[in-house]
């Protein structure tokens, strides 16, 4: 196949592949003909500095330990950028590139990107994962100097990118106005899972630990999460509500994992809450399918309003009805496939619960309606020609994108 051109995408929170967006967008560009190198810290069982998977080279690198401080994470972006660097100039020798893609956080990754602009003349792709001005107002609580010069860093990667790439709507919003582009310079390219893999398992009774119900939560456990309003509204479902029924199944880990199950425990609700910790692939969908069940506690701030999180379309994916609060991107990618309780109530977010334990049929309405949204609008492979049109927009082409397509009968 004749390259397209030669690609590097740059990230700094997760090691590829772990980053499943990431690594969907290279394969994507390799299997469309693109040569595509990855620059990527070392973590999650991807500890190799240098390794070719499905034709994409990556790079990694190390990174000092992780600090949940303003000072720990500016230690954490300097050392990366010296890394990113010097990796950048290793691939732009041993292989070239006429596209560097950035993806933040953090929004300092122009300041790479920029130098290959400058003297090299490459494109400059900016994919917008997050918002992290409202992130750290939400994780300090203060707009102080550092609120400020995230303003300002983001300003810059916008300034220095030919295209943008948001993953929804609000984000290409914030583009179109904090970041001054104009709107068909903006792609909304969704993180959908890809359906071909993100499949359904056959449900498994011994999840429920002899429960009638199971509900289900997959993500990070930090501090934004709103893990400890899941918790209060456990407490009440059980004891307020009398529902002694039901399992609730926590998969994953973070910085707030301790903290939370010592809440679990002065709340006494450890007979019916799980914490998994990280589990494989193979058993978070074997864990999911088994769910009655899926929940999204993130409560309402300005970032969580306006991101969306991978976990929604992943409860979509295989059929499960979700209770959210009422969040503007949850409702756009949702819509009827999830209830929706008031902003932060915890009350409201148990009974939302009880109402789909208590109602089968509504249970099945919606998780095929979530479905139906994943399978003909959301997953991957509808958000394939918007990223092939925003690389063939940055190279200065025209782009036809054609896809045979069968689809199916809900």
């Amino acid at each position: 196949m004749e390259s397209h051109g030669k690609v590097l995408i740059i990230v700094e929170n997760l090691p590829v592949p772990f980053d499943r967006r990431v690594w969907m967008e290279a394969t994507t560009l390799v299997q469309n003909g693109y040569q595509v190198s990855v620059i990527c810290p070392m973590g999650k069982g991807y500890e190799k500095e240098y390794e070719m998977l499905e034709g994409v080279h990556i790079y990694r690198h190390p990174l000092p330990p992780e600090v949940s401080s303003a000072a720990g994470y500016m230690k954490e972006y300097l050392w990366a950028l010296k890394w990113e660097m010097k990796l950048a100039r290793k691939v732009m020798k041993e292989r070239g590139f006429d596209i560097v893609h950035i993806c933040n956080p953090p929004d300092l990754l122009f300041l790479v990107a920029g130098w290959f602009k400058i003297f090299h003349r490459v494109k400059v792709i900016f994919d917008q994962h997050d918002i992290n001005p409202e992130l750290y107002e939400v994780k300090f609580g203060r707009r102080d100097f550092f609120y400020r010069a995230l303003r300002f860093a983001e300003r810059l990667s916008f300034a220095t990118a030919d295209v943008i790439i948001s993953t929804n709507e609000s984000y290409k919003e914030i583009a179109v106005t904090r970041g001054k582009q104009r709107p068909e310079n903006v792609y909304v390219v969704r993180s959908g899972p890809d359906l071909s893999r993100f499949q359904p398992q056959s449900p498994q009774d011994h999840f429920k630990k002899g429960k009638a119900y199971l509900i289900g939560y997959v993500g990070v456990m930090g501090e934004q999460e709103g893990i400890d309003l899941l918790l209060h509204s456990v407490k009440y479902l059980v004891e307020s509500r009398n529902r002694k029924d039901v399992h609730f199944m926590l998969i994953g880990g973070g910085p707030s994992v301790e903290s939370l199950k010592k809440l679990c425990s002065e709340l006494g609700i450890e007979h019916w809450v799980e914490f998994t910790g990280h589990v494989s692939d193979d058993e978070l969908l074997a864990r999911l399918s088994s769910c009655d069940v899926c929940v999204n506690p993130d409560p309402k701030t300005p970032f969580n309003d306006k991101s969306t999180m991978n976990k929604i379309l992943e409860y979509m994916a295989l059929s499960k009805p979700i209770v959210q609060f009422e969040l503007t991107e949850g409702k756009r990618s949702a819509e009827g496939a999830s209830l929706y309780a008031e902003g932060n109530n915890v009350k409201d977010f148990a009974h939302k619960i009880e109402q789909l334990l208590d109602n089968p049929a509504l249970r099945e309405q919606m998780g095929k309606e979530g479905h139906y949204r994943m399978r003909n609008m959301l997953e991957w492979k509808h958000q394939i020609p918007k990223l092939l049109e925003a690389y063939a927009s940055a190279l200065g082409q025209s782009y036809q994108f054609k896809q045979n397509i069968v689809q199916k009968k809900m």
